[in-house]
């Protein structure tokens, strides 16, 4: 698994609440590029996110599961990404003071991105969720 690690100038609750809306997963996970379903119950477990990734004509339409939530303080996703595969991501929310410490942990669990060398697998994830986490703090710190 890999861990990225981030504190956002923003309260949990305010963290949270991005989390909260599956609406703005395109605007902070890489690689999303809109969103086309969100359940009602969203974050519950078994909620799904039905999201798209890739640029059009090469689009492909697959979702994001909810396995475990804590409210306020961890998610735990199952992220589809066919035809990559599967992968478990748990997102968890500290407090520090005035700030939140956000840790994204992450790998790959199904399908030919398992297949992929750690060596090469693991930067790319951790490179993918800093950024993942710089998107997310702007959007945390500007609400």
């Amino acid at each position: 698994m890999i861990t990225n690690t981030r504190a956002i100038e923003a309260s949990p609750d305010k963290v949270w609440e991005v989390l909260a809306d599956g609406w703005l997963y395109p605007l902070w996970v890489v690689g999303a590029t809109r969103m086309r379903a969100v359940d009602d119950t969203w974050p519950a477990v078994g909620s799904k996110l039905r999201h798209s990734a890739g640029v059009w004509p090469l689009v492909i339409d697959d979702n994001t599961e909810v396995l475990e939530v804590e409210p306020g303080r961890s998610l735990r996703l199952r992220a589809r990404g066919w035809p990559m595969g599967e992968a478990e991501v748990l997102i968890t929310l500290a407090p520090e003071g005035s700030r939140t410490r956000v840790d994204i942990v992450e790998d790959a669990v199904r399908g030919p991105g398992v297949l992929v060398p750690k060596f090469l697998r693991h930067p790319m994830i951790k490179w993918r969720n800093a950024e993942a986490l710089d998107r997310f703090a702007n959007l945390a710190e500007g609400r």
